[in-house]
């Protein structure tokens, strides 16, 4: 079932999002050769606690620690250790917080000093499939038009789209319904409703689509050991049209990036 959010817990949700966007963006300035995925965990900690907020992740299922980073051949769920990342890596930083009540939720995939091209293009295309997603996410369409449009836009360019593992709705829980694939066919799922919040997520290959999962019950890996990137956003559905409740915002200043990719969906207003 579909719990739809009136526009008070709404803005409950950009709150506990935000904490996360302010997280990864802290960690946007730590991400560099030489670095371990632990010190990264604990920064990210340290600082959700700091804000009054929970880790989200920590303890969900039982996994043991604040961040989910994944580099390289690593869908997603990779747990932190004491390996440093090398220049020329990538990792996925999947960090979730709990605030007011309700989760944020949301992922970045960030170069490890310089990558080479085909790589770069592979997170540039992950990332605008995000969006090109987001743009079906409102009234009068279903799950599967989101789905499609990922599916449509990765595999244009040849990349393999992860089946296994999908988006989801979000709120008091951190996957509600209903699951958000990055494939399907239009016209397809579950109907979209006004005050509806969902975590978008496309989790994309350089090769093959087929994914391993490994022996400690959480880290995801390509088949082929190819690249992928994974990034995602907290969207709600107001005033029948898709509103951004987390921002990469906090990396891109960090990062000295100038953007604005996000603007379309930043339109409503919300009245409270």
């Amino acid at each position: 079932m579909i719990i739809a959010k009136t526009l008070e817990e709404i803005e409950l949700m950009r709150e506990s999002a935000l904490v996360v966007s302010r997280t990864l963006g802290i960690l946007a300035k730590e991400v560099k050769p030489g670095v371990t995925t632990l010190q990264l965990d604990k920064i990210a900690e340290e600082y959700i606690r700091d804000q009054g907020a929970i880790p989200g992740f920590l303890g969900l299922y039982d996994f043991p620690n604040t961040l989910c980073v994944s580099p390289n051949e690593q869908v997603v769920h990779g747990i932190p250790n004491d390996t440093p990342l090398e220049e020329g890596d990538i990792i996925s930083i999947d960090c979730g917080a709990i605030l007011n009540g309700f989760y944020g939720d949301h992922a970045y995939t960030f170069p490890v000093g310089e990558i080479d091209a085909e790589t770069e293009k592979l997170l540039k295309i992950t990332k605008e499939s995000l969006y090109v997603g987001i743009r079906e996410y409102k009234i009068g369409n279903r799950v599967g038009d989101v789905g499609f449009a990922i599916q449509k836009y990765c595999e244009a360019h040849g990349y393999g789209v992860v089946r296994e593992l999908v988006g989801h709705g979000l709120g008091r829980k951190m996957h509600e319904d209903p699951e958000m694939p990055n494939y399907g066919r239009r016209g397809r799922g579950k109907k979209f409703i006004e005050g509806q919040v969902v975590a978008i997520e496309p989790m994309i290959n350089m090769g093959t689509q087929r994914i391993k999962q490994h022996k400690d019950g959480w880290t995801i890996t390509t088949l082929d050991k190819q690249p992928s990137a994974h990034f995602e956003h907290d969207v709600a559905i107001v005033n029948g049209k898709p509103e951004l409740l987390s921002t990469f915002g906090y990396i891109y200043e960090a990062l000295g990036i100038e953007s604005d990719e996000e603007q379309e969906f930043r339109q409503n207003q919300l009245v409270l």
